[in-house]
């Protein structure tokens, strides 16, 4: 549904925002852009749903080139950008009926999609009236009016607070109820990304750094990882456990924390290791690792720190 072959974004002041990036989104998928701010998610939004011109590359949607056929690409989707785009002076259902009257949508549309999002009750008031989660489901039943086949969400729930973003997730989670329709979502929410996405693109800066299901991409790491904080000079603690042989290539250091992914010898084994080498530590302990994991090691940043 969403085909991208050595897509490229370079602005004019030398920026290269996407660097000739590969990607497939099959029909009926979640896909998940994960990464933070600035490292290019947004401009490839922007340029599948052509409001960015790529500089090279080809990207399609729906079967569309959106370079060369841009209002067949629109016609085949909708987008929900970070930005608010609905007209805060109209009523909700002004708004909606406005969309679907650009894109010659049924009327019945309308009240189907403001009941799907659970703003029906809503619609007679002006949008002044709307809390930012009300308006953020107004954005979304707006998008859905014209029945797209695929739909965008730029980072949906940015800026809502703790409980109203996750009720929006409940939200775009039945979205898919049926299957038919493919979502393409940027976050950089973890939870967003484990809860909603069939798989996931790790970028950053520009590139595709990983790539997978949730499972696929936390295997990587194996089933659990040893994580240790030292008192001072974390690389060099690694060092003394890659002479020891307690560490491998795949430890790496964050700050003051070391992290130790397939743990040579198993994770007791490797907790002893490092509890007999007196490295100054301060913690040490064994979990499972996550998404951040994923990308602590593939980029040296956290993602919500980064954000």
């Amino acid at each position: 549904m969403i085909e991208i072959e050595g897509l490229t974004k370079i602005y004019e002041n030398g920026v290269e925002a996407v660097r000739g990036i590969d990607l497939t989104v099959e029909p009926g998928e979640v896909f998940g852009l994960l990464g933070p701010n600035g490292a290019g998610k947004s401009t490839t939004i922007g340029m599948l749903t052509t409001t960015v011109i790529p500089t090279s590359g080809t990207a399609r949607v729906a079967g569309h080139d959106v370079v060369r056929e841009p209002l067949a690409a629109r016609a085949r989707s909708s987008v929900v950008f970070q930005e608010s785009v609905v007209d805060a002076s109209l009523t909700g259902r002004r708004n909606l009926e406005l969309h679907a009257r650009l894109w010659g949508a049924a009327g019945g549309r309308v009240d189907e999609s403001a009941a799907m999002l659970g703003v029906a009750d809503l619609l007679d008031r002006a949008v002044t009236t709307y809390s930012g989660g009300q308006r953020r489901r107004l954005e979304i039943a707006r998008a859905l009016v014209s029945n797209p086949d695929v739909l965008f969400l730029d980072e949906p729930t940015v800026g809502l607070d703790p409980r109203i973003r996750h009720e929006l997730l409940d939200v775009i989670d039945g979205l898919q109820s049926d299957g038919r329709m493919t979502v393409l979502l940027t976050t950089h929410y973890l939870d967003e990304a484990e809860r909603l996405c069939d798989r996931i693109a790790i970028m950053h800066l520009g590139a595709i750094v990983a790539l997978g299901t949730p499972e696929e991409l936390r295997a990587e790491l194996g089933a659990e990882i040893v994580e240790i904080r030292v008192e001072r000079d974390a690389e060099r603690a690694l060092a003394r456990l890659r002479e020891h042989g307690v560490a491998g290539d795949e430890a790496y250091v964050v700050g003051s924390t070391l992290t130790m992914p397939h743990p040579h010898g198993g994770t007791t084994a490797t907790i002893a290791a490092v509890d007999a080498l007196e490295l100054g530590a301060l913690e040490v302990g064994a979990r499972r690792p996550n998404l951040d994991d994923v990308y602590l090691r593939l980029t040296g940043g956290r993602l919500a720190d980064a954000a």
